[in-house]
């Protein structure tokens, strides 16, 4: 593949790519209301590779929902680059779904009817990309993930991981700025597991797209470079990950092509978008 790799951005300077100021989430009304989220500071610059932890009922969900503008706070403000989310409308919200957010989900969320190429291809067609261009690059992003050998291939037909790695492709295939991935090897074995996280902290690396997990496991969140921890709805502990404490995954994927290539995997396509897909998971 041909193309300059994107490195990581740098940190800490500038506009993040994704800031919450005080954001509080309220589901019902009045006397029957429950906060999900309450006073969350957070704030992501391009290029982090973060994990989120809490237990169920924490906020976890319902924290990826805010972030992947599939819903609004009820107080408080969700700056993505720079831009007030509640101030867009519902069609800037699906363009942004659709061109900035990539989303990895446990269950795949794969179409069975359909191929792996046209699971890719999907998010590119609400896109309006011409179809020999969507065809390219959906290709190109299985490649990536180390599938190429399956476009053609139902979901019925591909493995745990395989089925994944497809669903990362379709993440990575439109060039996103950020993924956000929901308990994303939490249906797979130990080592496909590692393989996927190994992905992960590949495109991370290589083409500088920001990963934010939510996990369970404290060793998956170790082989990402900064733990968000959420009890009832707040955000009780935000570091980094001690050096001496990061675990680069296995070198497992190696179905995958070689170097990752920024041209050739372009800005997460988030399915969502067009798809009507929302991460799933834990309850609110």
């Amino acid at each position: 593949m041909t193309g300059t790799v994107r490195g990581p951005a740098g940190t800490g300077r500038g506009t993040p790519l994704l800031e919450l100021q005080g954001v509080g989430k309220v589901y019902g009304e009045s006397g029957l209301s429950v906060a999900a989220l309450r006073g969350v500071d957070l704030r992501v610059e391009a290029g982090e590779l973060l994990s989120i932890m809490g237990p169920s009922g924490s906020g976890k969900s319902t924290l990826m929902n805010l972030l992947g503008c599939l819903d609004r706070p009820s107080e408080g403000r969700y700056l993505l680059e720079g831009r007030d989310v509640a101030l867009l409308t519902d069609n800037e919200l699906a363009e942004i779904r659709n061109r900035r957010i990539g989303f990895v989900f446990q269950t795949f969320n794969l179409l069975p009817r359909s191929t792996a190429l046209e699971n890719v291809e999907l998010p590119l067609v609400y896109r309006g990309l011409p179809a020999a261009e969507r065809r390219r690059l959906a290709r190109e992003a299985l490649e990536v993930v180390g599938v190429g050998h399956r476009l053609t291939h139902r979901p019925a037909q591909l493995s745990g991981g395989e089925q994944q790695r497809v669903a990362i492709a379709r993440a990575i295939a439109g060039n996103p700025g950020v993924i956000l991935a929901d308990e994303p090897t939490g249906n797979l074995d130990s080592r496909t597991g590692e393989e996927i996280i190994a992905l992960f902290q590949r495109v991370n690396r290589e083409l500088g797209v920001t990963v934010i997990q939510v996990t369970h496991d404290l060793h998956r969140a170790r082989q990402t470079r900064r733990i968000v921890r959420l009890r009832d709805g707040r955000v009780v502990d935000d570091r980094p990950v001690p050096e001496a404490e990061f675990v680069a995954a296995g070198s497992g994927d190696a179905g995958a092509a070689g170097n990752l290539d920024a041209g050739a995997a372009g800005p997460a396509a988030a399915a969502a978008a067009g798809a009507g897909q929302t991460p799933g998971g834990e309850a609110r």
